[in-house]
Parts: structure tokens; C-alpha cells; sequence
């Protein structure tokens, strides 16, 4: 049986969370890149499915280039399966850019706050769909993590698979914990400040779908099935995984819990340790001054505005590189980006220390002097460090890029 592929461009830490369930479950797969799909890759080595984790959809869609984008068309188009988790849903998608698998759109938002949701959420299932394992019910409770929405359109035959209910336990609107608040609060809210931070605008919205296109399938979720340690979203992701590979129902485990910072060291080079270090202490002093925290074992949360999950991927992704052996490719390719990356890396740590200290300095002052840092003035020193969102940019995309580069050197197929 052929391997899955993983689209491995700007796909950051879930990039990573694709990998880690396949690995799990013992599942052959490999990681490919835009330029090789753009190639022929699709074509000269057609895979049982094409997996697209979540990340920038843009980004994908810019490292595909118009004959990438050609290319997976036509392998979807000439019998090919499609996965796609939130960004890599959204490159599914028709619009400029998009791969018009569908002819559903991506939702605009006009509430950007609404876009800021985390957590686990009910999904009602349509048990009709063989897509669907009978033994989830009706109802799961199955997590996103910022997700964007679908704009249904009636002009071919995509079909839901899972629609939003109510939010689970965990549920965040931004950096407020929904469950955490009395009851009443956010009705109180409302009333007072004209301002709704409850997810009303999500329920009956579709979360999951699936179609045709030419003679192949596709599934677009927005939802997560792949985060671990989540029994029904895993649950889901496998019996999708055998309705793709074409076998029998498998009894595989729930996904592990993901202990990032428990990561062991296997690649003891000293300037891969000292980024990771590096990394730890940028995380420390965000949590040190109450802007970062631990949402869970694998996860960062973070005040709203600050680059949070930019710094959750770095960690995800030098965890990664230093918990395997080096091979000769690996070596040889940390080797030839090392010095840059270094330059690049003292120069990050001093300044995302000093981002955000201004921006805890800030929190502080504008109870007392409004006027004493001027927002404009923390924006540019983000930017200038992180890019303007949603894409990655400055210092932090030469690093990511580097590290997704050496990550794939390391665990791709000859």
C-alpha cells in the first residue's frame, strides 16, 4: 500500500500533530513539499491519501505555486483522497488561491474576536455518512483550535458531516475561559457593553464536510481530529484514515498525551540544545509575567494579542528536531543553515525578551498614564520580530522555516 503524504509547508506545529498521530498508529507516510508536488510527485508516485495539516492556507497555497495547485487537482481529480484540517480545509476551498476541490468558500468574519475559539466543542454527526463511525453517536465533543468557517454554496455535492452545538469545558473566546465564568456573566456582558463573546453565531454552522471532485474524495474539517489525547476526535480520524486506505475497521488507542517540555534529548548538538534553552527561557519569562501559560501539555495559551502560538511552534518544532538522532542528510543540512541561524536566534531572544517586557510594562501603565507606550510603537516591534499576522514573518519565519526545513530533511523518504 502506497504512503500517505503530508503536506509539509507552513504547516508549523500541526504539522507536527499530523505526523506524531501517524506515527502513533504505525501508519506509513512521508513528508512532501510544495515544489515536489509542483513536480509531479502526485503523478509519478501517487499516494493512498494527501493529508494538509493546519497552518497558513495562503502560505500553502504561495509554496504550491499554480502548478502545484494543478497538480493536486488533478491527482484528487483522477481518483486522489484529501484531507485537510483547518488552514489545510481552508486551501480546499474555491477563491483565489484555493484549490476548488469545493465550491463552498471560506467565511469572512465580521467579528474578528470570533475567530479567536478554542477548545472542545459539540459536533452533531450525520450517521448516514459512512464517513461517520456509528459508535460516536449523535454528538462528539471534538476540539478547535482558532478555526475559520465555510460559506455553503449549492452548486455541487458537498455534504456536512458534523455541525456545531454547544462549547465544551474547555471552551475559549480569546483569552477568557468560557466555563470559568459565573453564570449569567456573559448575557451581563452583553447587556452592558453591546459586546457578545458567546459562540451563538457558531451553532448549526458546519464543521465537517466532504464531496467529490472528478473521480476522488475529499473531507475539510476545521476541527482538530488529530490533537492528542482527544478519544472522540481520534476515534473519528481513524475510521476516516481506514475508509481512505481501503481496510477493515482498526482498534487503535487513543492518541498520547503530548508531554512537549518531557521531549528527550537525542541529538546532542550544543547549539541545537542552547535554542531549545533558549526557547524555554523566552517561554518562562512570558509565563513569569503573566502572558504566556500552559493551556495544555503541548499547548500555550496567551493574553490576547501576544505571539503566542508563534512561540508554541518554534518549541514544538527544536523539541522535534533534538528528540531524534541525527542522520548524514540532517547533519550535513543543520550544518550549512547553522551560523545564520544562530545570528538569527540571539538576536530573537533579545528582542521577544524585551517584546514582552514593554508589552507587561504596558499592561501596567495604562491603568496610570495611558499615553506613556503608545500601541502603534509595541505593534512595530511585533511585526518587526514575528510579521504582520496572519502569516509568518521577520526574524520568527527565517527560524521556522529553517527548523520545518531540517525537520523534513530529517524524516523524508529517498
Amino acid at each position: 500500500m502506497s504512503s500517505i503524504y503530508i503536506l509539509w509547508d507552513d504547516s508549523h506545529i500541526w504539522g507536527l500533530l499530523v505526523k506524531r498521530a501517524l506515527e502513533a498508529w504505525n501508519i506509513d507516510h512521508e513528508l512532501v513539499r510544495g515544489h515536489q508536488i509542483a513536480q509531479g510527485m502526485l503523478s509519478g508516485k501517487p499516494p493512498a491519501a494527501l493529508i494538509v495539516p493546519g497552518g497558513w492556507a495562503k502560505g500553502k497555497a504561495m509554496k504550491l505555486g499554480g502548478p502545484g495547485i494543478l497538480e493536486i487537482q488533478k491527482y484528487v481529480g483522477e481518483g486522489g483522497k484529501y484531507l485537510g484540517f483547518c488552514g489545510g480545509a481552508g486551501l480546499g476551498l474555491s477563491g483565489a488561491g484555493g484549490l476548488n476541490l469545493s465550491c463552498w468558500h471560506r467565511k469572512g468574519f465580521e467579528n474578528r474576536l470570533h475567530h479567536f475559539l478554542s477548545g472542545h466543542i459539540k459536533v452533531q454527526l450525520d450517521q448516514s455518512s459512512p464517513l461517520v463511525p456509528e459508535s460516536l453517536g449523535e454528538n462528539a465533543l471534538i476540539p478547535v483550535w482558532w478555526p475559520g468557517q465555510f460559506s455553503p454554496n449549492k452548486c455541487d455535492s458537498t455534504s456536512v458531516l458534523g455541525r456545531y452545538r454547544e462549547p465544551g469545558n474547555d471552551f475559549w473566546v480569546a483569552d477568557l475561559c468560557v466555563s470559568s465564568l459565573p453564570e449569567g456573566t456573559l448575557n451581563d456582558w452583553r447587556n452592558m457593553y453591546g459586546i457578545s463573546l458567546f459562540p451563538e453565531f457558531l451553532h448549526d454552522r458546519p464543521a465537517v464536510i466532504s464531496g467529490q471532485s472528478g473521480k476522488g474524495t475529499f473531507i475539510l474539517s476545521y476541527p482538530h481530529l488529530e490533537t492528542p489525547a482527544s478519544a472522540q476526535a481520534n476515534l473519528w480520524l481513524s475510521h476516516i484514515l481506514d475508509r481512505m486506505l481501503k481496510q477493515d475497521t482498526q482498534n487503535r488507542p487513543t492518541l498520547p498525551a503530548w508531554e512537549l517540555a518531557d521531549t528527550p534529548l537525542e541529538w546532542e548538538d550544543p547549539d541545537l540544545i542552547s535554542v531549545r534553552r533558549s526557547l524555554e527561557k523566552i517561554i518562562a519569562t512570558g509565563q513569569g509575567h503573566f502572558l504566556l501559560f500552559w493551556r495544555n501539555p503541548w499547548l500555550l495559551g496567551w493574553r490576547r494579542g501576544i505571539p503566542g502560538a508563534a512561540l508554541n511552534s518554534l518549541y514544538a518544532l527544536i523539541c522535534k528536531v533534538t528528540a531524534h538522532k541525527p542522520n548524514a542528510a540532517s547533519i550535513e543540512a543543520w550544518n550549512a543553515c547553522k551560523d545564520e541561524f544562530m545570528k538569527y536566534m540571539t538576536v530573537f531572544e533579545e528582542g521577544v525578551t524585551g517584546y514582552l517586557l514593554a508589552e507587561r510594562f504596558a499592561m501596567t501603565m495604562r491603568t496610570l498614564d495611558p499615553d506613556t507606550i503608545f500601541p502603534k510603537a509595541l505593534q512595530e516591534q511585533r511585526n518587526g520580530l514575528f510579521g504582520p499576522p496572519p502569516g509568518a514573518g521577520g526574524i520568527y519565519a527565517k527560524l521556522l522555516y529553517m527548523l520545518e526545513e531540517l525537520v523534513w530533511v530529517m524524516h523524508k523518504v529517498d
